[in-house]
């Protein structure tokens, strides 16, 4: 089962906005030092990931407010300029989820989620305001918002441990985070794991109704149980799963398909078809692989460092990323840090000891539907077989081959987004994209990356695709980017793929 989220592990809540009722809040000038000492905290509490990296809010540096403040401003879609204007104020100041929008955590081999079909569930205090009637209703429909489309089914259970424990109780109720009375903080819940994973807490000195009116339960339950399934916060104003909170018509109501998307990709689709299907004949299992050596047999002095060091420094950044027949490769210094689905742990392997006449990589990209992966160094580049992970004759070629300039010294990242059948190859602060069928670049490239793919950053340092987003390193920061809708989803840091929990 997998271990608690420790990102969730903090008051995971949502503040009501409702539409028809809102809450009041009080509209209160601050002085221009009391506003910055507002933003310092704000920023320290959800984008400290980002820049800010002493517990003492009052000794942040201005590069690391910066940084930071430019994190929350591309999260919320404003215009990111580093600068404390009214409007990024005015969206701080606004009611929200208590838990942080940078996470270490993504949609990646390994993810805390349930590791099994039938989750139970016990409501083991009541709140006041609902018969109990209604409530077991309204949780049992916040649970059915997830098992209509993803292969889990919910029980309650009235006695004994459940995977998921539910209360409802105003003030300290027995973990660390005490709710803060009427008008604040709503709810949270931990991710799934061991012990107190998925559990779910309701402040009971709210108003909870089935209406706009107040604080409406089913909103907030299908809210919190999201976290409770392992989902994070959405940058998608109109997802469940956004830090923010309006009410929306609950008649008829099912999971955006932001949502939707985000559960399906932990847990995969319900078969909509009660019949059985017949089971596809297996794949003839492949050879298993060479051990790869864990020490360096070339005796020669490196040049750069071995960063087995730098695993889990939050100032990581990697040289290059792929993934290869679904696990994970991160490039530095002329080592590959391989995260795998077959084995535990985090290997540290020698580039050339796995492909000789390769000693760096700068930039990686796998095209799945071809079974071949491309590893660039310098201005010169070769074509892996993914699956014997051995070079295809004619191999290393010039970068000019793909139709780049002879300028480019070398690539910085690639990444091949399955959707369109485009790789998207960077350099500095442009990049180009390449049709892999045409085998041809496309015209028009190459093009300014600040203009087509916002929020992500000015340059590119390493690119990947996982499970149906594509993740975006400039420096030791990431974005996590649909690119169907062009948005930043979160904002990570590279070191959290590495197991550094």
């Amino acid at each position: 089962m997998g271990s608690l989220v420790a990102s969730c592990l903090v008051s995971l809540v949502w503040l009501a906005l409702c539409c028809a009722a809102p809450l009041a809040v009080p509209e209160v000038q601050l002085s221009p030092e009391v506003e910055e000492s507002f933003a310092e905290e704000y920023l320290y509490k959800f984008y400290a990931d980002v820049g800010i990296t002493n517990s003492s809010v009052r000794s942040i540096g201005l590069n690391s407010f910066n940084e930071s403040l430019q994190a929350m401003q591309a999260f919320f879609g404003l215009e990111v300029t580093g600068v404390l204007d009214n409007e990024t104020l005015e969206v701080m100041k606004a009611p929200r989820c208590g838990v942080s929008d940078i996470s270490r955590y993504g949609h990646f081999a390994g993810r805390p989620k349930w590791e099994k079909r039938l989750i139970t569930y016990r409501i083991t205090q009541y709140t006041r305001d609902l018969s109990q009637r209604e409530v077991d209703a309204t949780i049992g429909q916040a649970f059915q918002l997830y098992s209509d489309v993803i292969p889990l089914d919910f029980k309650q259970i009235y006695s004994g441990t459940a995977d998921i424990m539910i209360l409802f109780k105003g003030g300290y109720h027995g973990d660390f985070y005490p709710f803060d009375g009427p008008n604040g903080v709503l709810a949270h819940a931990n991710s799934p794991g061991r012990r107190q994973g998925g559990d779910t807490h309701f402040d009971d000195d709210e108003t909870w109704t089935l209406t706009q009116r107040s604080v409406n339960l089913l909103l907030v339950a299908a809210h919190e149980f999201g976290h409770a399934l392992g989902l994070d916060h959405s940058r998608n104003r109109r997802a469940l799963m956004y830090p923010t909170y309006r009410y929306v018509n609950t008649n008829g109501y099912k999971l955006p398909d932001d949502d939707r998307l985000g559960v399906q990709a932990l847990y995969g689709s319900r078969s909509p078809s009660p019949t059985q299907k017949p089971k596809p004949r297996p794949e003839p299992e492949p050879e298993p692989e060479p051990e790869e050596p864990t020490e360096d047999p070339d005796p020669r002095p490196d040049p750069r460092p071995n960063p087995g060091k730098e695993q889990c420094s939050r100032n990581l950044v990697f040289d290059a990323a792929t993934s290869i027949r679904g696990d994970l490769y991160f490039f530095k210094n002329g080592y590959y840090w391989r995260k795998s689905t077959s084995f535990r742990g985090i290997r540290l392997t020698k580039v050339s000891t796995k492909w000789p006449q390769i000693n760096y990589v700068d930039a990686a990209y796998e095209v799945p539907y071809k079974d071949i992966v491309y590893l660039f160094e310098g201005q010169q580049y070769w074509a892996i077989r993914a699956y014997a992970k051995t070079k295809l004759p004619g191999y290393p070629k010039p970068i000019t081959r793909l139709g780049l300039p002879s300028s480019v010294n070398k690539v910085g990242a690639a990444v091949y987004v399955p959707t369109t059948g485009k790789t998207l190859i960077f350099v500095n602060s442009q990049y180009w994209s390449y049709d892999e069928r045409r085998n041809q670049m496309d015209y028009g490239y190459p093009r300014w990356i600040t203009q087509d793919l916002p929020g992500i950053g000015s340059k590119v340092d390493a690119a990947f695709e996982n499970r149906g987003y594509l993740y975006f390193s400039d420096g030791p920061r990431q974005s996590e980017y649909y690119f169907a809708s062009k948005s930043v989803m979160r904002f990570l840091l590279n070191y959290g793929w590495l197991d550094c929990y």
